[in-house]
């Protein structure tokens, strides 16, 4: 599996799997994908035999970004590292994709000085892969609030990078 920045060369393949799986995420225009790609700090995609089969997209403190959960990281934290959403193809589950994501992201906000890499994740509805997955690599919830009109509830959180 190689890893590697994300390129508009990629968009069609990351607006794919992003539909996939759109019921956890929110869902993704082409030109809101080229809007996010221009404000990112991070844009890996993770690719096999010349097919993409996951892709990270992550933000720093300070992007034009409207996700509810971007912002509230934004107000709660002076230098952080955001990632916004996390897919790998369902034929390439369980094959340590995502763990080779998350490392790689570790790596850059270590990189990058960070103090803190933060996310979120759904707890109505639960959604326990995910949290086991996070709490694996030292996340621990640091706020809780309701999005989608008050139909999902996420827990927000965050881990030390050892920076």
């Amino acid at each position: 599996m190689l890893l590697r920045p994300a390129s508009p060369g990629d968009f069609g393949a990351i607006l794919a799997l992003n539909e996939a799986s759109v019921h956890f995420l929110s869902p993704l225009s082409p030109a809101r994908l080229q809007h996010l790609h221009a404000q990112s700090a991070l844009h890996l995609v993770a690719e096999e035999e010349g097919e993409v089969q996951a892709f990270l997209l992550a933000f720093r403190e300070g992007a034009d970004y409207d996700s509810v959960n971007y912002q509230w990281f934004a107000r709660h934290d002076e230098r952080f590292l955001y990632i916004d959403r996390v897919v790998v193809a369902e034929a390439a589950r369980g094959r340590g994709v995502g763990r080779t994501l998350y490392e790689a992201t570790f790596a850059f906000a270590r990189q990058q000085r960070l103090p803190r890499v933060t996310c979120e994740f759904d707890i109505d509805p639960p959604n326990p892969v995910s949290e086991l997955f996070h709490a694996n690599f030292g996340f621990a919830e640091v706020g809780r609030q309701a999005v989608a009109g008050g139909t999902k509830q996420v827990s927000l959180q965050a881990a030390a990078t050892g920076a």
